[in-house]
């Protein structure tokens, strides 16, 4: 009898062994599953740091943009049309001057003396005229020698009035008032006929001279608005009106030149300079703005990503929720969208590429994000 329980002693106690080693197996299993899923549930949707703004709404108006320069009302690279050595200068560079100023002048002592030989001869045939004529009272001359005496007098009072035209052609004089520019010449240099002296330019008004397509000649009147941008001046823009447009349309282009002129009172602005034109054209609209950085363009339409508060329990914050939207007109770093999106919505600026519905985001907006609408280059 002893024996059989011995044995059956034994075999509860290897049954016992044998389960607690199976249930420590199972919960050991069971365990390393629960970990595994936690740690592949982590990994796969860690938070994303992205940058988000408020869809506003702004108000829009299409514009035609256009390159122009800048050019002086009246502007002028001054020269003389005779030849000669310099004698004097009267001006300074970069100064104001007035109409009729005197600039330069040319040597034009031997046209003086020629000029007062022709006078002196002038004189001596008006003196044989008035003698002659009192002969003729008297019949003591004839009538043709009176009449010689008249030819006479007046070709030489021509030859005198040549002879000081060509002496005033040695005096330089200002032909209106405008600054002066650089000057180009000295004292004692020759200088042949055309060579430039100095640049005159008149800076109170100045024109802008640029080209439109000619679809836009029924949107732009003579009269309208213009808005001029300059690198020299990021901060600023210039406002002109339309003034011309030019009487035919390029046949190589098919655009057509467009002349606007701008008050320049304070001399900011200078001939040559290059602008940037706007012409605003049609009404104002509102839209809903967004920068060009929080689109994701896509061949099937474009989208962008909100960052919507999560309603799941194991998500505990924000969300990515992407949606559909449709844009309009760009500008600058803005662009307009016409709909699908919702004044005041959050949108992701930057990082989508790393977003996918129901994504954790964690916002990070300390970056300043390019969002001007009339953005100008500058050097970094």
């Amino acid at each position: 009898m002893r024996k059989p329980e011995a044995m059956l002693k034994r075999m509860i106690i290897m049954l016992c062994v044998v389960g607690a080693v199976f249930a420590a197996l199972a919960w050991f299993v069971s365990f390393r599953a629960g970990m595994i899923k936690q740690a592949m549930a982590a990994l796969a949707d860690p938070p994303q740091t992205v940058s988000t703004t408020a869809a506003q709404l702004s108000d829009w108006q299409s514009a035609l943009t256009a390159i122009g320069t800048f050019r002086a009302v009246n502007g002028a690279d001054l020269s003389l049309q005779q030849s000669g050595i310099v004698d004097g200068i009267h001006f300074e560079s970069g100064k104001d001057v007035g109409a009729g100023d005197v600039l330069l002048d040319l040597r034009k002592q031997d046209d003086v003396a020629k000029l007062q030989s022709l006078q002196a001869t002038a004189d001596g045939y008006a003196i044989t005229l008035r003698r002659d004529q009192g002969q003729l009272k008297i019949n003591a001359v004839s009538q043709a020698t009176v009449d010689s005496d008249v030819v006479n007098e007046r070709n030489a009072l021509a030859l005198v009035a040549q002879q000081q035209a060509l002496m005033d052609q040695k005096t330089l004089k200002a032909p209106f008032a405008g600054r002066l520019g650089v000057r180009q010449v000295d004292v004692g240099q020759y200088l042949t006929a055309g060579t430039t002296i100095v640049t005159l330019q008149a800076l109170d008004r100045l024109f802008v001279d640029f080209t439109l397509p000619q679809q836009a000649l029924d949107q732009v009147k003579v009269g309208q608005e213009v808005t001029a941008r300059i690198d020299a001046f990021p901060d600023r823009s210039f406002k002109g009106v339309v003034q011309a447009f030019n009487s035919k349309v390029d046949q190589a282009s098919r655009n057509v030149q467009v002349r606007a002129i701008f008050d320049n009172t304070d001399r900011k602005l200078l001939p040559g300079m290059f602008a940037r034109i706007d012409v605003r054209v049609g009404h104002p609209t509102s839209y809903l703005t967004l920068p060009q950085t929080a689109i994701v363009y896509n061949t099937y339409g474009e989208s962008v990503f909100l960052a919507v508060k999560s309603d799941a329990p194991d998500k505990q914050g924000l969300i990515a929720r992407q949606t559909f939207i449709k844009t309009g007109a760009t500008r600058g770093d803005q662009v307009a969208v016409i709909s699908g999106l919702d004044q005041g919505a959050t949108v992701v600026t930057a990082g989508q590429v790393k977003l996918r519905n129901g994504t954790l985001l964690k916002v990070d907006n300390s970056i300043p994000l390019a969002n001007d609408p009339n953005p100008a280059p500058a050097d970094q």
